[in-house]
């Protein structure tokens, strides 16, 4: 597995089941597309319960697509990691994806 490097983990309760490696919302549901993450899940999560939450720092994201080294990253509907285009970015991709379901690492808090 790739490493990461949190440098800041918050826990917050969540309002729906969420799967690990996925962008979370500052309103505790899945990131969409259009909508600054409040950060990445660390750890499959379910509704009501409290999650840590990587806000901060290099971590691992699901991709939902092909993603370039270095490009801009924003979520898709399912939480996960994919090439900005509508010009919200959370975070820098530090690897490449080749496809969906991938793990990569994006840096955050630049």
């Amino acid at each position: 597995m790739k490493p990461q490097h949190p440098i800041l983990t918050i826990t917050k309760t969540l309002d729906a089941d969420i799967p690990a490696r996925r962008f979370v919302g500052f309103d505790g549901k899945r990131a969409t597309g259009e909508a600054k993450a409040l950060g990445v899940l660390e750890a499959e999560s379910e509704a009501g319960a409290p999650a840590p939450i990587n806000v901060i720092g290099v971590m691992l994201v699901e991709s939902g697509g092909a993603v370039a080294q270095g490009a801009e990253i924003n979520s898709d509907g399912e939480g996960r990691a994919v090439e900005s285009a509508e010009g919200v970015c959370n975070g820098y991709a530090v690897d490449e994806a080749g496809g969906a379901g991938e793990l990569i690492r994006i840096i955050r808090g630049i």
